[in-house]
């Protein structure tokens, strides 16, 4: 491929071959091959809904990104949220020091942060498609539609299919969903192009704020929302208040009572600020072995 370079400097702990098996284990990326020493992907990039192949590779404090177009400081600021390389964590690890429970899960993934969605528009596709779906078949799905509707981009020698941007999906039928599925999809598709399910809008308010908006959305429940927030725009300090799963993870690390309310978990929770998404991230992760 041509390539267009760049690198990417963490501020605070990082390991890019955390990330790596991550990824290698995520059901939402399991259509990429695994193994190696680097990430490939295409995907519609948010900041010109344009095709672009990407390849990451470990650095000297950071990661090496090589692209198939050139970069500008959109895609760059989209490959740095993917590998949550946008905030600084130099203060995550004292939040374990403070809290054992969480510096136990720090200990035995050190460097490991968020890895996102290409682009909330992508996490808001999965949220819906795999509601009342196995991971497993979702993935299948999601693998499908890219392949139908989305451009092909060769990265390294090889192609892989980006996941089509929203215009694309407005458009299109026949994506192998139920009647309800596609017409929330269309619905997502016009609150994209309208810029409100887009990571600058949803970074831009606060995250109580910016769950809200998104439960607004036809399809989009708490977990949706939760997901499309943390794992799609990547914001590092949402929590959100209704998650049943991530609940349980919690009682069980920190002996809370089985009829604990959920104020319990966001008094919880809040020792974990500025970095809430990121603690989160590392409980259901360590829980299931993946986030979904």
């Amino acid at each position: 491929m041509t390539s267009h370079g760049f690198t990417i400097t963490a501020k605070g702990p990082f390991e890019f071959g955390a990330s790596l098996r991550f990824v290698e284990d995520w059901p939402a990326t399991s259509g990429l091959p695994s193994g190696g020493k680097a990430l490939r992907f295409a995907y519609c990039a948010e900041s010109d809904w344009l095709p672009i192949g990407v390849s990451v590779t470990a650095a000297p404090d950071g990661v090496a990104v090589a692209t198939t177009r050139a970069a500008g400081p959109g895609v760059r600021g989209e490959v740095a949220r993917i590998l949550s390389l946008d905030v600084d964590g130099s203060g995550f690890g004292e939040l374990g020091e403070g809290d054992p429970v969480l510096g136990e899960l720090q200990r035995a993934r050190p460097g490991l942060r968020p890895v996102c969605f290409w682009s909330a528009w992508e996490a808001a596709c999965w949220a819906v498609i795999v509601q009342r779906s196995s991971m497993v078949i979702a993935s299948r799905l999601k693998q499908r539609i890219a392949e139908r509707y989305g451009a092909r981009v060769t990265v390294d020698g090889q192609e892989y299919a980006a996941f089509p941007p929203p215009v694309t999906l407005l458009e299109a039928g026949g994506l192998g969903l139920t009647a309800q599925k596609e017409e929330w999809l269309r619905g997502l598709a016009r609150a994209a192009l309208d810029g409100v399910l887009t990571t600058e809008h949803l970074r831009s308010v606060g995250p109580e704020e910016a769950l809200a908006e998104l439960r607004t959305l036809a399809g989009v429940g708490p977990f949706s929302a939760g997901l499309i927030l943390i794992r799609g725009a990547g914001a590092p300090d949402a929590f959100p208040g209704d998650e049943p799963r991530l609940f349980a993870i919690l009682r069980e690390a920190y002996g809370l009572p089985e009829d604990a309310p959920p104020a319990a978990y966001r008094k919880l929770a809040e020792a974990w600020r500025p970095y809430r998404s990121w603690a989160s991230f590392l409980f259901r992760a360590s829980a299931y072995g993946v986030m979904d």
